[in-house]
């Protein structure tokens, strides 16, 4: 499994490199704090594999980087080459990259 970091994230970003962000934490979750990812929560992945990009990177993220690891495999599965976890999760991302962001 590929897996990128919250700072390799963060420089993505910042270099306005295309990549699609997806968050597959369940709504509420993503209500109380997000770094701006399209919302698809993990057990609709499966139902939602067309809006999933296949020419450009794709970082699947969620709280710590366990259940984004698990979806990760299974875009694989799918043959999808050009996903990756992010490492950590948005926990992650706020205590390295901002942590003006609250915790959960």
């Amino acid at each position: 499994m590929k897996e990128i970091s919250v700072l390799d994230l963060k420089k993505m970003r910042e270099e306005n490199m295309p990549h699609q962000l997806i968050d597959v934490r369940e709504p509420m979750e993503y209500d109380m704090v997000n770094i701006r990812g399209e919302l698809i929560p993990m057990g609709s992945v499966p139902d939602n594999l067309d809006i999933i990009k296949k020419d450009i990177p794709v970082v699947i993220q969620c709280k710590s980087g366990a259940r984004s690891g698990n979806i990760t495999k299974y875009l694989m599965q799918q043959g999808f080459e050009n996903v990756h976890n992010l490492t950590g999760g948005i926990l992650a991302w706020i205590d390295q990259v901002d942590p003006s962001l609250s915790k959960y």
